[in-house]
C-alpha cells in the first residue's frame, strides 16, 4: 500500500509542471492561429479548422465553437474513455478556449494592423510551426486539447483503425471542404491549408520525437571484444554482448547491441570499419531511449 501511495505521489508531482507546459503551449498555439492563420483567412485541420470554417462563413467566434463542440464530445466520451482522460481533456480544452478567445480579441486585431510578414505562404508556414510546436508540447505531457482527438480515441476504441490515420483523413476533409462551403474561397487558399497540415505534423513530430530519437546498432564481428571495448572507452557508450548462432553455419556468434544518439552513428561506423571492415552491421532508428545517458523518465 505504501509503495502504491509513493508511486501516486511521485506521478502527481509532475502535474503542475505538465499544466504549466500546456499553458505555454496554448499561448504559442494562439499566436499561430489568431496571429498568422486567421488574418490570412486559411482553414487548418482539426476542430480549429472546423471552427474557422464556421467563423469565415457566419462570423461565429472560433473559441465559442471550440467550447461547444468539446462539451458535446466530452459528454459522449465520458463513459467509454474514462474519467482521467476526460479531466485531462477538460483542462486542455478549457485552456485552449480561453487562449483562443483572448487571441481573437487582442492578437488578431494587432496582427491585422501590424502583420509580421506580408507573404501569405510565409505566414501560413510560420502559423503551422507555432501550432505544431504547441500541439507537440501538449502531447508530450500526455495532454489533449479535445476536438478530433476525442473522436479519434472513440473510433479506435471500437474499430481497428490507427488514430493517426483518422486524424489525417479528418484534417484533409475539413480543408478540402472549405472550397465548397465558403463563398468566394479560392483554390490558392485551400492549397495553403493543405500545405499547413504537413508543416504542423512535422513540427509536432520534431517536438515529440526529434530530440529523443536514437539509433540501435547491431554488430556481428569476430573482433567483438575489441569493438565493444573501444565503444566503451572511446565513444563513452555502453553496449551489450549476447550469444547468437549463425543458423546456416550453426556456428556460435557474439552479437553487440549498441544504443546511441543519431549524431553518434558516424563515429560508431568509423570505429567498426577501422577494427573489422568485414563486420556485419545493421542500424535502425529508435524513437526514444530512456535511462542513463539518454532521456529522463519525465
Amino acid at each position: 500500500m505504501n509503495k502504491k501511495r509513493n508511486t501516486m505521489e511521485y506521478l502527481k508531482s509532475f502535474y503542475i509542471k505538465d499544466y504549466l507546459i500546456m499553458a505555454l503551449a496554448i499561448f504559442i498555439y494562439t499566436i499561430g492561429l489568431t496571429g498568422f492563420i486567421m488574418p490570412n483567412q486559411v482553414v487548418s485541420g482539426g476542430l480549429a479548422g472546423a471552427a474557422l470554417l464556421l467563423n469565415y462563413a457566419t462570423g461565429i467566434n472560433v473559441s465559442s465553437t471550440i467550447f461547444v463542440v468539446n462539451v458535446l464530445l466530452l459528454i459522449v466520451a465520458f463513459r467509454p474513455l474514462g474519467k482521467k482522460f476526460v479531466i485531462n481533456t477538460i483542462i486542455g480544452a478549457g485552456m485552449l478556449t480561453v487562449g483562443v478567445r483572448l487571441g481573437e480579441v487582442y492578437l488578431k486585431p494587432y496582427f491585422l494592423a501590424n502583420p509580421p510578414v506580408h507573404d501569405p505562404f510565409i505566414a501560413i508556414v510560420l502559423g503551422g510551426i507555432f501550432m505544431g510546436v504547441a500541439l507537440g508540447m501538449v502531447y508530450s505531457v500526455n495532454g489533449s486539447t479535445g476536438g478530433v482527438d476525442i473522436i479519434g480515441f472513440l473510433v479506435t476504441k471500437y474499430f481497428k483503425i490507427r488514430i493517426s490515420r483518422i486524424l489525417l483523413y479528418v484534417d484533409v476533409l475539413i480543408v478540402l471542404s472549405s472550397i465548397f462551403i465558403l463563398k468566394g474561397y479560392t483554390i490558392e487558399k485551400m492549397v495553403l491549408g493543405l500545405i499547413l497540415l504537413p508543416v504542423m505534423y512535422q513540427a509536432v513530430d520534431v517536438i515529440m520525437n526529434g530530440a529523443k530519437q536514437a539509433i540501435q546498432v547491431i554488430i556481428l564481428s569476430k573482433k567483438y571484444e575489441e569493438i565493444a571495448t573501444h565503444i566503451n572507452t572511446e565513444l563513452k557508450r555502453g553496449c551489450t554482448v549476447v550469444d547468437g548462432i549463425g543458423w546456416y553455419t550453426k556456428n556460435s556468434q557474439k552479437v553487440i547491441i549498441v544504443f546511441a544518439r543519431r549524431g553518434e552513428g558516424t563515429a560508431i561506423f568509423r570505429l567498426i570499419n577501422s577494427i573489422d571492415p568485414d563486420a556485419f552491421v545493421t542500424r535502425a532508428n529508435v524513437e526514444a531511449v530512456y535511462g542513463k545517458g539518454f532521456e529522463k523518465f519525465n
